[in-house]
Parts: structure tokens; sequence; C-alpha cells
């Protein structure tokens, strides 16, 4: 485990490296890129979520009411 965590370690290193490297336009569109990418990967992760919960509304799995429905619902 040690190596492992070591050799990703020693690849993020290498990595700031090569980023260092490049010219500053090359760095903010490298930055751009992964934020996007990012964006991309949450907006995914969202829309399984939203996939999910439409699922288990569909199965009749999910609580509705008002906040002091919700509450006695707790309280029970």
């Amino acid at each position: 485990m040690y190596r492992l965590t070591k050799m990703k370690t020693y690849s993020f290193d290498k990595i700031i490296e090569s980023v260092e490297e490049m010219s500053d336009d090359e760095q903010l569109t490298l930055v751009e890129l992964i934020a996007h990418r990012i964006t991309e990967r949450r907006r995914d992760e969202i829309a399984i979520n939203i996939m999910g919960a439409n699922e288990d509304y569909a199965n009749g799995q999910v609580f509705r009411g008002s906040v002091a429905d919700v509450m006695a619902e707790l309280e029970r």
C-alpha cells in the first residue's frame, strides 16, 4: 500500500513539474479543461442521482409533506 501511495505522489510530482514547464497560456488552458471535465463529471453524478430519485418516487419510496409532517415523522 505504501508503494502505491508513493507511486501516485511521484506521478503527481512529475505532473506538476511538467505543468510548470508549460507557458502561462497553456497552463490556463489546462486549468479550464480540467475545470470543465470536473463540471461535466459532477453533472453526470447529479443526473444519476435524479434518475434514482425519480425511480424512488415512481415506486412510492419518497416521503411527501410539509415541514411539520416531516418533523412529526422523525419524532415517531
